[in-house]
């Protein structure tokens, strides 16, 4: 066997998004990987999903069924042990970069006290997620269900994002909260607290 076939082998066995997925040219979920409802997900161009990720749209939990959308535009770039779990929608806009550990979920577990385990609950959702184009998303940070990044975000590391924030906003904490703006005036990270 030829060099070159040996080598489009080795790419297809540990990159190649799963068939069902609709993957644009050059775009790689590398494994190990898990991947549920395949065909809810969609990836652009020149897009990767490090080792380890966990790419969830799920159809049907505990008896009910859902209509889940993952998609991933161009030159999205999702770190390793990364997680984005949907029944509703998550859209990830071009040229995003997630770090390691990321958590992203529009979802979240039945928590009736009467209603028997947890687990076995149905699934229930405040709405999808949005993360605006050129997003730098930090270490361990989690998007929760409802929020709408916009443009040109940055999300410290070990955040906690439970409502949205509008383009060029520097946010961390737990609960996120707005730390600065970017100027385009200025052409800088501008605080809150200089614009006050």
């Amino acid at each position: 066997m030829k060099f070159a076939a040996i080598k489009r082998l080795v790419k297809d066995i540990w990159w190649t998004p799963p068939s069902a997925i609709q993957a644009g040219s050059q775009s790689y979920i590398y494994r190990p990987r898990r991947v549920d409802g395949a065909r809810f997900i969609k990836m652009g161009d020149r897009s990767s999903v490090d080792k380890y990720g966990w790419l969830s749209a799920l159809e049907m939990y505990a008896g009910r069924s859902y209509t889940p959308s993952i998609v991933l535009g161009d030159d999205v770039h999702i770190g390793r042990y990364s997680c984005l779990t949907a029944i509703s929608k998550i859209v990830i806009d071009d040229g995003c970069l997630l770090s390691e550990h990321v958590y992203i979920s529009d979802l979240s577990h039945g928590m009736d006290p009467e209603g028997g385990l947890l687990v076995e609950q149905p699934l229930c959702s405040k709405g999808g997620i949005h993360i605006g184009a050129h997003t730098f998303i930090g270490y361990r940070a989690c998007i929760l269900p409802g929020v709408t990044l916009g443009q040109h975000c940055v999300v410290g590391a070990n955040s906690v994002v439970t409502h949205s924030f509008p383009d060029y906003s520097l946010i961390a904490g737990s609960p996120a909260r707005l730390l600065k703006r970017y100027s385009e005036s200025e052409k800088k990270w501008v605080t809150v607290s200089e614009r006050q």
